[in-house]
């Protein structure tokens, strides 16, 4: 039997020192910050269902709940997970924006294409 590997999960932190998913998490209400907790360790389980591609190597995973929280990040190779942002369906556009500057932020300081 083959090993099963599961992704890690690590937060993008910008030239700050910031995780702006960290800020995003930390100001959450306890019933979605359970939900989104219950999204991260599906990803951390290697489970992707409910998400889908956003352009550019961002995924957003989206939560049916309330005004519709979504979780930005990122996939380094199979075995990393980089959350870049999360935010609701009000403000998708802009996360998505902010996900994309993060992601090539993150690609520029790793050397990754």
């Amino acid at each position: 039997m083959l090993p099963y590997r599961v992704p890690a999960v690590c937060e993008y932190v910008d030239e700050a020192g910031e995780s702006p998913f960290g800020m995003w998490f930390a100001n959450l209400d306890p019933s979605p910050a359970a939900r989104v907790t219950s999204v991260l360790t599906r990803v951390e389980l290697g489970n992707f269902s409910c998400v889908k591609g956003v352009g550019g190597g961002v995924f957003e995973s989206k939560i049916d709940f309330g005004p519709g929280y979504r979780v930005y990040f990122g996939k380094h190779g199979d075995d990393v997970v980089i959350l870049l942002g999360g935010g609701t369906k009000k403000r998708q556009s802009r996360d998505i924006a902010l996900a994309h500057q993060r992601w090539a932020v993150y690609k520029r300081r790793t050397g990754e294409k």
